[in-house]
C-alpha cells in the first residue's frame, strides 16, 4: 500500500500541474483576452500565461461569460458524468462510505474540465474538489486495475484525495490530514488512511513545486504575524463568534439554493448558464455599489482579496464594510455556481469568506484604538476557524492555513477560534456526505457488532424468572425419559445431593435410549451428562458469550456464580443475545436517522 501510494501522490502532483495549466488557460483565454478583467491573486500563484496588467475590463462581459461557462460545465457533467457536478469533495466522500472506494474513470477528466470552464469564465468556487476527484479517481481506478479489496481501493480513494489537496495549495501536511478528517463529520480520523496519505501528499507536493519550480507559500505575508499579548484573545473570540452565524448563513443558504434549483422546471445546462448568470449579474453590482473594483472577487476563486488583506491594503471602516459585503456575496455567488450544477469547490470560497470577515474584525479593533492589532493576523485566523466550523475539520484545517500563509506564529490563536468554532457549529456542515463517526460508514459495517455486545453483560440480559429444570445426578435413566416427555426444555443441568452444578445433558444425548427399555435402570444421569461443561458467569460480556455458544453451536449455556462454579444461577438461551444486540442495533440506526 506504501508503495501504490508513492504512485498516487505522483500522479495526484501531476494532476494538480494539469489542471492548473487548464484552469488559467481558460482564464487567460476569456477573461483576459475576451472581457479585460485581470484579477489580482496570490503572489504564490504561478503566472503561466502573459499577462496585460490589472484591469477590470468590459462589465456585462462579467455577467455573459459565466453564463456561457456554465452552460458548457452543465452540459458537459450533464451528458458524461453527472456526479462531477457540484463540489466534488461530497463525492469522494460517498463513494469512501458508500461505494466501496469506487469513481468511474472518467469522472476526474470532465470534474476537471467543467471545473476550469465554470471557475475560468467567472463562477465562484474552489479548485479542491476537481483536484481531489482527479487524485481520488486515480486511486480508485488503480486499486480496480489490481483487484485489490474494497478496503485497500478506499484507502487509495483517500490517499488521492489528499495527496491532490496538498499539492494545490503547497501544504501537504494538510493534505494528508485533510483525507483523514475529512470524512467524519465528529473528531475523528480515518486512522488506515493517515500514513500512506502522509507518504503520497509528500509525493505530490514535491512534483507540483518541482515542475513549476517554486517550493513558497500559496500567499506571502509580511513581518508582524505574531501573537505577543493576551488581550488580543479577546478579539480573537468576537471574530470565533461573528465565524459562527456566518457558518450558519453559508450553508443555509447554499443548500436552500439547492432545493431552489433542483425545483426548476429547465434542463440542467440551462439551470447552470442562469445560476452561473445571475452570479456574475451579483458580482457587477457590487463593484458598482460599492465603487470598489475589490468586490469583483465575489467571482471566480477570489483569492487576490485574501492577499490584499495580509497586506493591509484594505483599511478604515470603509475596508471594515468592502470585507462584509465581500464574504457575503461570496456566499451568495458560490451558493448560485455551484448548487444550480456548475462545477468547483467550497473548500476556496471558504478561505475567501473566513479571511474577509477575519480581516473586517482585525481592522474594526484597530479603528476601536486596540493598539498593536494586525489585521493580517485575523486574516489568518479567519480563514481556518471558517472552514474548520464549516467543514468539521479543525486539524487539517489549522495545519492547511499555517502552510499557505508560512505562518505557524499565530498557531494559539488559531487553535483557540478553530475549537470555538468547531463546537459551536456541530449542527451545521458543507459536505453533507460526512458520517459522524465510524459507526455510520457503511466502510466499516460489521466492526462494530464487537463493540456493541462488548459494552454489555450476561447480567444485562440474563432471565431471571425464568424457570429452568434440573436433574439429580443418581436420577435413574427411566425418569429421566418421562422428565423429558413431560416439559418442552432441550438443556437439563444435573445437581449433585448437595445442590451443587456438576453437568448437563441435552435432550438429544437421550434420544436414542428412549425406546431401549433394557438400559432404562441401568443408567443414571450422571452417566448421560458433560462433566465440564461451557459456562457463563454473569460478569462476562456479550461478545466473549457469544463466541461460547458458538464453540459448540449451542442454543442454551449455564450461568454460575463467577467465584463458585459450582453454585447454578439458572440458563441464558443464545437468542437472548441476539435480542440484546438487535435493540442496541436499532438504537444506532435511529441515532443516524436523527443525524
Amino acid at each position: 500500500m506504501y508503495g501504490l501510494a508513492i504512485v498516487v501522490g505522483a500522479i495526484g502532483g501531476a494532476g494538480a500541474v494539469a489542471f492548473e495549466y487548464l484552469a488559467q488557460l481558460v482564464s487567460w483565454a476569456v477573461m483576459h483576452q475576451l472581457v479585460g478583467y485581470v484579477p489580482n491573486g496570490p503572489r504564490g500563484e504561478p503566472a503561466l500565461f502573459p499577462h496585460r496588467g490589472h484591469s477590470i475590463g468590459w462589465l456585462p462581459g462579467l455577467v455573459i461569460a459565466p453564463a456561457l461557462g456554465g452552460l458548457v460545465s452543465g452540459w458537459l457533467c450533464r451528458k458524461f458524468a453527472p456526479e462531477a457536478a457540484g463540489h466534488g469533495t461530497d463525492a469522494v466522500i460517498d463513494a469512501y462510505h458508500n461505494r466501496d472506494g469506487a469513481v468511474r474513470a472518467r469522472v476526474p477528466l470532465v470534474k476537471a474540465l467543467a471545473t476550469a470552464l465554470s471557475l475560468g469564465t467567472g463562477g465562484s468556487g474552489g479548485r479542491e474538489g476537481p483536484i481531489a476527484q482527479i487524485g481520488a479517481g486515480f486511486g480508485s481506478l488503480l486499486g480496480g486495475m489490481l483487484n485489490l479489496t474494497p478496503r485497500q481501493r478506499r484507502i487509495l480513494l483517500a490517499v488521492g484525495m489528499g495527496a491532490g489537496v496538498g499539492a494545490i495549495f503547497r501544504a501537504p501536511l494538510a493534505g494528508a490530514l485533510f483525507a483523514a478528517e475529512i470524512l467524519y463529520r465528529e473528531a475523528e480520523f480515518e486512522a488506515e488512511v493517515l500514513i500512506p496519505s502522509v507518504i503520497a501528499s509528500a509525493i505530490a507536493y514535491c512534483v507540483y513545486c518541482g515542475w513549476f519550480d517554486d517550493f513558497g507559500n500559496l500567499f506571502h505575508s509580511t513581518e508582524g504575524f505574531v501573537f505577543e499579548d493576551l488581550r488580543e484573545l479577546v478579539p480573537y473570540t468576537a471574530l470565533a463568534l461573528l465565524l459562527t452565524p456566518a457558518v450558519f448563513l453559508y450553508t443555509e443558504m447554499f443548500f436552500r439554493m439547492e432545493q431552489l434549483s433542483k425545483r426548476v422546471r429547465l434542463p440542467r445546462p440551462i439551470v447552470a448558464a442562469l445560476g452561473a448568470l445571475l452570479c456574475g449579474a451579483v458580482g457587477v453590482a457590487a463593484c458598482v455599489w460599492s465603487g470598489e473594483e475589490r468586490a469583483l472577487s465575489v467571482l471566480s476563486y477570489g483569492y487576490g482579496v485574501i492577499q490584499d488583506a495580509l497586506d493591509q491594503q484594505i483599511t478604515g471602516w470603509t475596508g471594515v464594510r468592502l470585507l462584509v459585503l465581500i464574504a457575503v456575496l461570496k456566499m451568495l455567488t458560490t451558493s448560485l455556481t455551484i448548487t444550480s450544477g456548475g462545477s468547483g469547490g467550497v473548500f476556496g470560497p471558504s478561505m475567501v469568506i473566513g479571511a474577509c470577515l477575519g480581516g473586517a474584525v482585525g481592522v474594526a479593533s484597530q479603528e476601536l484604538g486596540m493598539t498593536g492589532i494586525n489585521p493580517g493576523c485575523f486574516v489568518i485566523v479567519g480563514m481556518a476557524g471558517f472552514f474548520s466550523g464549516a467543514a468539521h475539520t479543525p486539524i487539517s484545517t489549522l495545519i492547511m492555513v499555517s502552510e499557505m500563509t508560512g505562518s505557524y506564529e499565530l498557531l494559539l490563536p488559531s487553535m483557540w477560534v478553530c475549537g470555538i468554532t468547531f463546537l459551536l457549529c456541530q449542527r451545521w456542515t458543507i459536505y453533507t456526505k460526512q458520517v459522524p463517526n465510524r459507526a455510520f460508514s457503511n466502510a466499516h459495517r460489521g466492526e462494530f457488532l464487537v463493540p456493541l455486545l462488548q459494552k454489555l453483560s450476561v447480567a444485562d440480559v440474563f432471565e431471571s424468572g425464568r424457570s429452568m429444570t434440573t436433574v439429580p445426578s443418581n436420577a435413574p435413566l427411566a425418569e429421566v425419559v418421562r422428565l423429558i416427555a413431560r416439559t418442552h426444555d432441550d438443556y437439563f443441568p444435573v445437581l449433585d445431593d448437595d445442590g451443587r452444578f456438576v453437568g448437563i445433558f441435552s435432550a438429544h444425548d437421550v434420544r436414542e435410549f428412549t425406546f431401549d427399555d433394557t438400559v432404562h435402570h441401568l443408567a443414571i444421569a450422571a452417566d448421560l451428562m458433560t462433566v465440564d461443561p461451557i459456562v457463563l458467569t454473569m460478569d462476562m460480556d456479550l461478545h466473549a458469550a457469544l463466541a461460547e455458544f458458538d464453540r459448540k453451536n449451542l442454543d442454551e449455556l449455564p450461568v454460575v456464580e463467577s467465584a463458585d462454579p459450582r453454585r447454578l444461577l439458572g440458563m441464558l438461551r443464545r437468542r437472548a443475545v441476539l435480542r440484546a444486540y438487535n435493540a442496541e442495533l436499532t438504537k444506532l440506526k435511529e441515532l443516524q436517522r436523527e443525524h
